[in-house]
Order: C-alpha cells, then sequence, then structure tokens
C-alpha cells in the first residue's frame, strides 16, 4: 500500500498564511485549527500528521533577521508537542510525528518526553531525528559554529543507540500492582544502561513504564552519503526530497546498499518521498492554481528563504558567477551537502556561469515549490503519484508538502486524491491497527538492541 503523511510544518510561513483558504477564522498557533485538520484527516485515512522544526529565526540574509519577520520566512516555530497531545485526544488512529535535534538536546530528556506522548497519543508518535546545520539554531545553544557535518551524525547515531536503551531500560510487566501485597513495581524488570560514549554519559533507567508502542517510530531524511548510512543504521522509515525522479532511484539505490551493509532487509524501511499536489476539478483550473504560487513571495523573501536553507549569505553575490565555486564554499562551512545549489550544480554542472538574476529565478520556483507540484484533475495527480511509487520500488510513499492553503488542501487530498487512489487499490479503505507502527510501517516495532 501506498503511505501517505501530510506536512504541516510551513502551513503559515512563506506567505501561506493569507493565501485563499487559509487560516480562516483564526491564525497560527491555534491548537483548535490543527485539532480540526486532524480530525479531517483521519476521516480520509491519513498516516501521519508531520511538524518539522527549528529553533532560530533565519538570519542569514544580509546577517539580519528583519526579513524574515517582515516576510514570515520559517518563522514564528512553536513547539508542537502540546498541540500533538490535544489533536491527540480528538482521534484515534492518526499517528503524529514530530521533529527534534540530536546536534543540541540530550537523549535522557527527549527519551522521557517521547514515552509520555506516545502513552498521551495511545502509541501514535514518531520522532524525526535531525542533525541541525543552521548557525542561527547553534547561537541559541551556545554555540558559534556549526559542528563538522559528519561529526553530527556520529552523534545522531550515539544519541539514538541511548534512546533506544532507555525505552529497553524498562521490561514489559515491571508494574505489578499487587493489591494484595502492595508491591507495585517488579525491581528485576528495570535495568541501568551505564552508557558511557563519546558525546553522552547516561546511567538510566528511563524512570516510566513501556509505552503502547514500545518507542516511537524513528524518522531520519538525510540525503548526504553520511546521512543516509545514518537512516540505514535506525530509521524505521525515510524521508526523501521530491521533484526529481532519477535521484529519487538513485536516493532508494543508495539507502538499500546502506540498509544490507548495517544487516537490515531493505525491503523493510521504506522513504516518503515529499510532494506538492494542486488538484483541481479541471487541469486548467490546477495550472492556474501552480501559476499562483510564484506570487506569494517578494524577492527579499526568496532571497532569505534560500539563504537560510543553504546557511549562506545570497545577498553579496556578484553579477554572475560559477556554480561550483559557491556550492564548494556551501559544503566548506559545513552547513550542507544537499539542498537548492547542489540540485542546480547537478542539472546544469559545476562549471556553469549563472547570472545572479537567472539564480534568483530559479530560486523563486524552488522557494515556492513550483517546480516540484503535481498539478491536474485528480486522475492526473493519482497517475503521477502511482507511476513515482512503481519507479522508487512500492516501498513507503509520499509525504504531501507545502500545502498552498490549509485547511483548502487538505480537504482536496481528503475528498478528491484519496478516494481516486483506494479506487486504484493504493490505499486501504480503513486503518489497519492502532498504533502508528502498524499503519505506517504494516509492523509492531522491535524494541530489540541487536
Amino acid at each position: 500500500m501506498m503511505k501517505l503523511a501530510f506536512d504541516l510544518s510551513f502551513t503559515h510561513t512563506e506567505g501561506r498564511w493569507q493565501a485563499p483558504g487559509s487560516w480562516v477564522g483564526t491564525s497560527y498557533p491555534d491548537h483548535r485549527m490543527f485539532t480540526e485538520i486532524a480530525v479531517t484527516a483521519e476521516r480520509a485515512g491519513i498516516d501521519m500528521l508531520f511538524f518539522g522544526d527549528g529553533v532560530g529565526v533565519p538570519d542569514t540574509w544580509k546577517g539580519s533577521m528583519d526579513a524574515a519577520v517582515r516576510w514570515g520566512i520559517q518563522w514564528p516555530r512553536q513547539d508542537m508537542s502540546p498541540v500533538v497531545a490535544a489533536a491527540a485526544q480528538a482521534t484515534t488512529r492518526i499517528g503524529f510525528g514530530l521533529t527534534y535535534s540530536s546536534t543540541y538536546l540530550h537523549p535522557f530528556y527527549l527519551a522521557r518526553l517521547m514515552n509520555s506522548l506516545d502513552h498521551v497519543t495511545g502509541g501514535r508518535i514518531a520522532l524525526n531525528v535531525v542533525a541541525s546545520g543552521r548557525v542561527s539554531d547553534a547561537a541559541n545553544y551556545g554555540f558559534d559554529t556549526l559542528m563538522p557535518h559528519d561529526r553530527r551524525y556520529e552523534r545522531m547515531e550515539e544519541f539514538v543507540e541511548v534512546c533506544r536503551r532507555l525505552w529497553a531500560s524498562a521490561e514489559p510487566g515491571v508494574v505489578v500492582e499487587d493489591r494484595t501485597t502492595g508491591q507495585y513495581g517488579d525491581p528485576t524488570k528495570l535495568h541501568r544502561i551505564d552508557h558511557r560514549g563519546e558525546h553522552f554519559a547516561v546511567r538510566g533507567p528511563l524512570p516510566t513504564v513501556p509505552s503502547p508502542q514500545g518507542r516511537p517510530v524513528l524518522v531520519q531524511a538525510g540525503a548526504s552519503p553520511r546521512g543516509i548510512a545514518a537512516s540505514a543504521s535506525f530509521a524505521d522509515i525515510v524521508f526523501g526530497v521530491g521533484g526529481d525522479r532519477d535521484r529519487q532511484v538513485r536516493h532508494r539505490a543508495d539507502l538499500d546498499a546502506a540498509l544490507e551493509r548495517a544487516g537490515r532487509d531493505p525491503a523493510t524501511v521504506g522513504i516518503l518521498w515529499a510532494v506538492q499536489v494542486i488538484v483541481g476539478v479541471t487541469a486548467a483550473e490546477a495550472q492556474q492554481r501552480r501559476a499562483e504560487l510564484l506570487g506569494g513571495l517578494s524577492l527579499e523573501g526568496i532571497g532569505t528563504y534560500l539563504s537560510y536553507n543553504s546557511g549562506f549569505d545570497f545577498s553579496g553575490l556578484p553579477s554572475s558567477f560559477v556554480l561550483g565555486e559557491i556550492a564548494a564554499e556551501i559544503e566548506a562551512a559545513q552547513s550542507t551537502q544537499a539542498g537548492f545549489v547542489a540540485e542546480l550544480v547537478e542539472r546544469l554542472g559545476a562549471d556553469t556561469r549563472i547570472s545572479r538574476a537567472e539564480f534568483f529565478d530559479a530560486g523563486w520556483r524552488h522557494s515556492t515549490g513550483y517546480d516540484q507540484t503535481i498539478a491536474g484533475t485528480v486522475e492526473d495527480v493519482a497517475d503521477q503519484l502511482e507511476d513515482q511509487f512503481e519507479a522508487t520500488g512500492r516501498r513507503g510513499g509520499f509525504m504531501i508538502t507545502n500545502p498552498v492553503c490549509m485547511p483548502g488542501s487538505l480537504y482536496d487530498v481528503a475528498h478528491l486524491l484519496v478516494p481516486e487512489l483506494r479506487r486504484r487499490g493504493l490505499r486501504p479503505d480503513s486503518y489497519p491497527g492502532s498504533t502508528l507502527a502498524e499503519n505506517l510501517l504494516g509492523r509492531p516495532l522491535s524494541c530489540r538492541l541487536s
């Protein structure tokens, strides 16, 4: 079956708050709006609602956060765990994915938080582990520079190892509750982990009882070779970039090879490909709505978005430049080995000289998602999703990202696209299980450490 998740990370940023059909009668971060979204998505059988995160205000463009605040670029961002806790009370099956950084947080704190949220949601929580690559995030945790790229992933792998050992530190049956003897717990089923590694020292155990899933579903989205290796070491499901079929096929092949090296079965780890969709009654209507994407941001807003996500101030670009030289500067700063500039290099070549105007024109289409958007009738959109699903091995599905408007875009998916996918036998008529792992992965989670 094709899995479907819906990304709610940017329902209010990059101009979407003002799009027709967005945030009518309320404004971000009203939890009632997200609860309404969750109820609608559950009725449609969506597997998971996802929330990305970042803790810095973008300030790469001209070294100032003014433009980000002025145009609402990747700002504001709340901690969405209380919103998830609220939305979970109005739903029973849909899952929720939250994002936290292994670069700056401590695994003991996060393991305890995710255990609690898995209880609150009845076993419907996922953890997206990220290696933070933005200076504004680092500064909020007291760092002047970024941790080297590969070291961030080394820390991530140890972080997840500690979390998994903590989640396993209380065995099922640890709570006895014998009213005859008064014994509450069985001390033989609670274990210290005594972890002492390169990055963390944690005695344990986690002072909690096992959660419904045993641990959260683990998600990772690294696209660099080192990031893919980290995914292969622990991820239950992976996020992948959209827009380029050849890159997706290569990502799938690279992940499969890395999973085999890690001793894992590639058939058990799916990829959710990022995709933007616009479903219209007619193809002309859908294409008109797609064209309107280009009017949602100012040039300064585009520059702010590109600079923040690349970790490089594009405000000082010369009138023309060689793509490979800019890409090398970005990678040398350890900001990213992927992203918009890397995509341009792959498409045009590292030796290509490009003008500043051409760069920002391409950046405009990238930032608004214009080039990555599938727009058409419900049959058109379903055809393209089915083709991509087949081409990438029928393992995983799609993360519908950057909706044009919310909740309007969700209604189009729920009322038009999902029924068509069901008609084609690509989506189930109902949730097969009660936990996120059962619905998204098709199996209970393994809590074993080996």
